[in-house]
């Protein structure tokens, strides 16, 4: 039997969907299910990880472990795989999981897989299935090592409702410091804004908007749906948008239930950053634009005429 260990996403105190996503996507290829959650404080989360749908949880709780660092949280999810004797580890997409999965992978001896967005056993057979080339084509990829190490594609896989879990909680002892490197503060974006990867709603503008007024006009429409405000590259290269709201193969990428492109025209580069949403609602006054043979609605029309009606209409129906 097949056994995935999944390293839980962990942000803040707050266990994130992403982890219920990979473990059910675990359940159903039949696998035998394992987190390993490290921090500093965590050991309340342990109810979240079972009923997340994990039958072993490995939890390293250790003030040492408050902040990232990517030697150290190595070691533990190295730590975790060996006792559970896993073939499958599985990341969810993140910056901390793109520096973690290939020191993990090099100290299993394993392969390692990102981006991918699914994954076939066949017997002791591995392969996978991941976009390549801005998604320009999809690869199927045999692995030819018997443990992987995978980061998964935001919003690839989703959570079962009503998953159950088993509570079998393993204590992992610290790691050692890394001598190496030592991490001593966590500089983060302190506008109290959404975080665009966890974000249900994600509205993003594009070189429609202009100039700083029109990018303050749909950022107005961000906060009206209380979502993440993102951007494409053209307006971040113009200085109007910080580089960590670009939503693209160069920035980040994201999976939300609704995405709004305002004024893009859908470079596949920005594609490539969005394609997962579950809805995509785009609004251009170039009804050619390459945005709207992905969006799912489309409304072709000046921004700076439509925003203002979306806004009403979105205030009468929350009111």
């Amino acid at each position: 039997m097949a056994k995935v260990l999944v390293i839980a996403d962990i942000k803040q105190g707050v266990l994130k969907g992403s982890t219920a996503e990979l473990l059910s996507k675990a359940k159903s290829i039949g696998a035998e299910t394992a987190v390993v959650a490290i921090g500093c404080n965590i050991n309340m989360l342990i109810p979240n990880l079972v009923s997340a749908g994990s039958d072993t949880q490995y939890v390293a709780d250790d003030p040492g472990l408050e902040l990232f660092s990517a030697g150290p949280y190595a070691s533990c999810v190295v730590d975790a795989a060996k006792k559970f004797d896993a073939n499958l580890i599985w990341f969810g997409f993140s910056e901390n999981s793109k520096a973690l999965a290939p020191r993990v992978a090099a100290r299993l001896d394993a392969a390692c897989a990102t981006e991918i967005t699914d994954v076939m056993l066949s017997g002791d057979q591995i392969e996978v299935i991941r976009p390549a080339i801005t998604n320009k084509v999809i690869q199927r990829v045999k692995v030819n090592t018997k443990k992987l190490v995978a980061v998964v594609r935001a919003g690839a896989f989703e959570a079962t409702k009503g998953i159950a879990g088993t509570e079998n909680v393993v204590k992992l002892s610290p790691p050692e410091q890394d001598l190496k490197a030592l991490i001593k503060k966590i500089l983060t974006d302190a506008s109290g804004e959404i975080d665009l990867a966890d974000a249900d709603i994600v509205v993003s503008v594009g070189r429609g908007a202009k100039d700083l007024a029109g990018v303050n006009l749909v950022k107005e429409l961000a906060t009206d749906l209380k979502a993440g405000f993102g951007s494409s590259r053209a307006m971040v290269d113009a200085g109007l948008m910080a580089h960590n709201k670009q939503v693209g193969q160069t920035g980040k990428i994201v999976a939300p239930t609704l995405y709004v492109a305002i004024g893009i025209s859908g470079a596949i580069q920005h594609l490539a950053g969005m394609n997962g949403s579950k809805v995509i609602l785009a609004v251009n006054k170039d009804p050619e634009a390459p945005i709207f043979n992905v969006a799912d609605y489309g409304i072709v029309g000046d921004l700076f005429e439509v925003v203002p009606i979306l806004r009403e209409e979105i205030k009468k129906i929350r009111h």
